[in-house]
Formats: C-alpha cells, sequence, structure tokens
C-alpha cells in the first residue's frame, strides 16, 4: 500500500511513519495482543508478560481496573491482577481503555476535536463495532480493535498540522467533511494513513483494507464487510451524540449497507444500545 508523495503531498511517506512512531506504543501492543488472542493455547501469564513491556501503558491499566467501571476497590497492584480480574475474554476491551486513556490525553487542535469528544468516539465505535460484528457473524475483537484505531490518520495529520506554517484548521463551515479540508491542504486522507500505518505494524490485512475503505466510497467498498462494520459503528456513534463535526455525511444507514452484513435496523438498534450502555461504563473509568 503506498500514499502518494507526489506534487500534491506535502507530507512525505517517511514523514508520516516518523510521526506515528511517535505516538504511544499501545496500539502496536492491540495489534501483538490480537494476534495472542487468536491462539487458544495462550495463557493469561503470556499476556501479562507482554503488557508488561510498555510500563506507562501498564501502569493505566492497573489504574483502570481499580476503577468503578472493572468493579475495582484499589487492591489491584500488578498487571497480573488486572488480567486475572477481567480474564481472557475481556482482556482486549482492559488494553483498549488503557490505549484510548493516552491517546486522547489532548485536544486534536487542527480539526477542532475536544479529548473528551475523541475519546468518547473511540470507545463507542470499538463498543458499536464489537456488537455489530457479533449480530453478523464476524470476528467482534477485531471489531472493536478496528474502532479503536480508526481515527489514527486524524491523530497522525492533527501532529503534522503542527509542524506545517500557515494551515488554517478545520473550519466546518467552509469545509464539509475532514477529507476536503486534508486533501486540500495535505494532498492526503486520513483513512489511507490510518490504513498505511497499521499495515507497517502488521495489523491484520482485513484490518488497515477495512479502516481505509470504511467511509464506503464506492459500491465494491461494500463487500469488505468489516468496512461495513465501521461504517454503520459510527452511524450509530453519530446518532447517539458521540460522532466527529467533519465526519457526519458519511454515516447514511442504507438497505445495502444492512444487507452486506445481514442485519436488519432492529440489529442496529439493539447494538446501539449495548454500545452506549458499554461506553458510559468505560468512561467511568477516566473520571478522576
Amino acid at each position: 500500500m503506498q500514499i502518494a508523495t507526489d506534487a500534491t503531498s506535502r507530507i512525505p511517506r517517511e514523514k508520516l511513519l516518523q510521526i506515528a512512531r511517535s505516538l504511544p506504543a499501545d496500539l502496536s501492543v492491540l495489534a501483538q495482543l490480537g494476534e495472542m488472542l487468536q491462539d487458544f493455547n495462550t495463557e493469561l501469564a503470556e499476556i501479562a508478560t507482554l503488557l508488561r513491556r510498555d510500563v506507562a501503558l501498564g501502569s493505566r491499566i492497573i489504574r483502570i481496573s481499580n476503577s468503578a467501571a472493572y468493579g475495582g476497590n484499589g487492591e489491584i497492584a500488578s498487571i497480573e491482577a488486572a488480567v486475572n480480574r477481567v480474564g481472557f475474554g475481556e482482556v482486549m476491551k482492559l488494553v483498549g481503555a488503557g490505549a484510548v486513556s493516552r491517546l486522547s490525553e489532548q485536544a486534536l487542535d487542527a480539526y477542532g476535536i475536544s479529548a473528551e469528544d475523541l475519546r468518547s468516539n473511540m470507545l463507542f465505535g470499538a463498543f458499536a463495532g464489537e456488537a455489530i460484528a457479533r449480530a453478523a457473524g464476524l470476528d467482534p475483537k477485531m471489531a472493536y480493535t478496528a474502532g479503536l484505531v480508526r481515527t489514527l490518520g486524524i491523530m497522525v495529520l492533527n501532529k503534522a498540522w503542527d509542524q506545517i506554517e500557515k494551515v488554517p484548521s478545520f473550519d466546518p463551515a467552509r469545509w464539509a467533511t475532514y477529507s476536503a479540508w486534508e486533501e486540500n491542504h495535505f494532498g492526503l486522507h486520513h483513512a489511507a494513513i490510518a490504513a498505511l500505518i497499521l499495515s507497517e505494524w502488521r495489523f491484520p490485512a482485513e484490518m488497515h483494507e477495512a479502516v481505509k475503505a470504511h467511509y464506503l466510497d464506492s459500491a465494491k467498498d461494500l463487500d469488505l464487510k468489516l468496512a461495513v462494520v465501521l461504517n454503520l459503528s459510527n452511524a450509530l456513534a453519530e446518532r447517539k451524540g458521540r460522532g466527529l463535526p467533519g465526519e457526519k455525511t458519511w454515516w447514511e444507514i442504507t438497505p445495502q449497507k444492512l444487507d452486506a452484513l445481514g442485519l436488519s435496523e432492529a440489529d442496529l438498534e439493539k447494538a446501539a444500545e449495548t454500545a452506549e450502555t458499554a461506553c458510559t461504563t468505560a468512561l467511568l473509568a477516566f473520571t478522576p
């Protein structure tokens, strides 16, 4: 997969990857964790060993596991205890919450997205993706992870914006979408950047292809079921007031999208309620 670096682009491919490397390493940990969870022979002790490699992430996981959101009361003091408390089935959510905690520490000023709105969107998208995937008979863990990482390109371009002079921030009164603003000023689209980085970090091909195509710009994108899951999960985020302002035009719920997954509006509504409950509970972990 290549990102254009011709005269239309103001940011070389290697620069994008360099910026991505400056982000917390939590997402690459998620990729490794995802591989481990596919192997039923993996033991919780092996997962704990992986998570201990990132001290900052590990400390956040311990803090979050002690929060009311995870039924904690302050007695968890180690990664092993945190992982054993939630168990094999829920460890991805615990680690995902830790990753979101670090990645949403600051507002994305280029896009006008507050830290709170970014956190809410990431978590709801992950939970909604999980619920929709389960209803459609797809891999809920992969959908959960894809929901967390789909905004990666926005984070990278926000950092790039800080380093390029005289590029105005996104103005919803002038630009209908983030992508229109991005392509005008950078010659790039954040979804393609996210896909590039996910590929470099060795996330599954199905995931980075879905993230690249989740706006469903062409009819063939409907064949990528995970891309449709991401699109519909963000449509539900918009319905619940957890969407991002520069993406509203992409989230129409159509019969074609529902048919691609074999779902009904009732299935989506059930997924929305499941995601809203899970997101509201998870956000308690971020309350001081």
